[in-house]
């Protein structure tokens, strides 16, 4: 419950406070390394406003051979309205860089991938108002809330 609350507090407002923002500093590093456990991912998008490349830390989920991405916040975070800005187009770090195009699955095909995201990162459980051991259909009722992108190499 603690655990939690705290959780929340990074994300007041779901906008990352300086401690949070701090913190996914170091994450992004660490994920970028390499050293970091292999789903961890730095996310990097070129900032809608700003046109610097900004760096996210994301955990990833492999699911029937495909990657995908997950926005625990929901749609309306900066790394998803850059990349919608930046029309899919991204570069993945985890000790070598790697460019790809993120597609937003349906809403119908995101309930098995919120599933095993909810199994894989304990740190998004806060955000997301299903169990990770609830039945699939509780992860359909929240699924339009929760964008959710495939990892595409690209052409």
């Amino acid at each position: 419950m603690y655990l939690q609350q705290l959780a929340r507090w990074f994300y007041r407002g779901r906008r990352p406070n300086d401690v949070a923002r701090l913190m996914n500093i170091v994450g992004a590093a660490i994920s970028a390394l390499g050293v970091a456990p292999n789903y961890t991912v730095m996310l990097q998008v070129i900032g809608r406003r700003t046109g610097r490349l900004i760096a996210f830390p994301l955990v990833m989920v492999v699911q029937g051979g495909e990657r995908y991405l997950v926005s625990m916040l929901g749609a309306d975070v900066a790394w998803v309205r850059n990349l919608e800005a930046a029309q899919g187009r991204a570069l993945l770090r985890h000790g070598q860089i790697e460019y790809v195009r993120l597609e937003e699955i349906p809403v119908e095909q995101r309930a098995p991938i919120l599933k095993a995201y909810l199994k894989r990162a304990p740190g998004a459980r806060p955000h997301i108002a299903v169990d990770k051991d609830a039945p699939i259909t509780a992860f359909e009722a929240v699924a339009a809330q929760i964008p959710v992108f495939r990892v595409c190499a690209m052409a």
